[in-house]
């Protein structure tokens, strides 16, 4: 008797990722293409066109990504973008690329549910591909009638010059992009938009209860950078996501990194744990960063001038 063929061992060294512009990818429903009222015509390109969740989902029930041999799909973010739009003289742009977020803790309706989201996870699993959600801790979306700035959670000024590390750390990437600090300790508070959105929503109560829940386990304090670390691994526990891909890696501080890779690890555990049937196998949680201006003769590491 032929012994069954063992399954191979997966690395994400060896990994074939598929990386795609969720919006841009394949509209899975026609019904989630107009929220918030963004209406307002823009200049090319700069819209939302339908891409969501649940076009993914079909691709992969398709057998799209099994007959290119893929093993693992990296998509942009899915949170809730703001809900204006951004005019600087170069015409009218929504946040259709996911980096402009408003609401870590839901995903935005023109991207799909998190029900959606656990279906995809659930499907890509059953052929053996892995999920690696694209997240921001850098920044918020652009300030804009409809979308206020985070008090106390973000700085406006000054623009990176990338002279040094703190001028490419401690500043905002470009104009109107609230750059959030991640640098900071001090405890703040949740902004009166995003309480007044939870309690209109019904689920204020829950939300406090879980971050409540969340500082007292871990001790951190309430700064910033640990409520978005708390709201993103939120995602790795609930639907058992594979990995991150960390979006402008070289502007926070490495340690918060390491902070959010602490609780990813974490989240992974214990999603395995409840899910012993679901889990593709033991390897750990995944986690890549984009480095702008990244030089592959550079190895590791990069040089910010004053610090390497």
């Amino acid at each position: 008797m032929v012994a069954a063929a063992q399954k191979p061992r997966f690395y994400w060294e060896n990994a074939n990722v598929y990386f795609m512009l969720t919006d841009r990818f394949n509209n899975g429903s026609t019904k989630n293409d107009l929220n918030f009222g963004r209406s307002t015509p823009t200049a090319t390109l700069r819209g939302f066109m339908g891409g969501d969740i649940k076009g993914i989902t079909q691709k992969i029930e398709e057998g799209y990504f099994d007959k290119l041999g893929i093993t693992a799909i990296w998509f942009t973010p899915v949170v809730e973008q703001i809900h204006d739009f951004v005019d600087e003289g170069t015409g009218v742009t929504y946040g259709f690329h996911g980096y402009w977020t408003k609401d870590w803790t839901r995903l935005d309706p023109n991207f799909g549910t998190e029900k959606e989201l656990a279906e995809l996870v659930k499907k890509a699993h059953q052929r053996g591909i892995r999920i690696i959600l694209d997240v921001v801790i850098n920044h918020t979306g652009p300030e804009t009638k409809q979308d206020p700035l985070w008090p106390g959670w973000v700085r406006t000024e000054p623009q990176c010059t990338y002279k040094d590390y703190r001028s490419t750390i401690e500043c905002t990437l470009v104009k109107n992009l609230p750059d959030i600090k991640t640098d900071s300790n001090t405890p703040v508070e949740l902004p009166a938009f995003l309480v007044a959105k939870w309690k209109k929503e019904g689920r204020y109560e829950k939300e406090v209860a879980e971050l409540d829940a969340f500082f007292k386990r871990t001790g951190y304090p309430r700064a910033p950078r640990f409520y978005v670390i708390k709201w993103l691994t939120d995602y790795i526990r609930q639907h058992g996501v594979d990995g991150y891909r960390c979006d402008t890696a070289k502007h926070v501080e490495e340690s918060v990194w390491a902070e959010l890779r602490k609780e990813a690890d974490l989240a992974f555990a214990d999603w395995k744990k409840a899910n012993p049937a679901k889990a593709l196998d033991n390897n750990p949680f995944y986690m890549v960063g984009e480095v702008y201006y990244y030089k592959i003769s550079s190895g590791r590491l990069y040089d910010f001038g004053d610090k390497k």
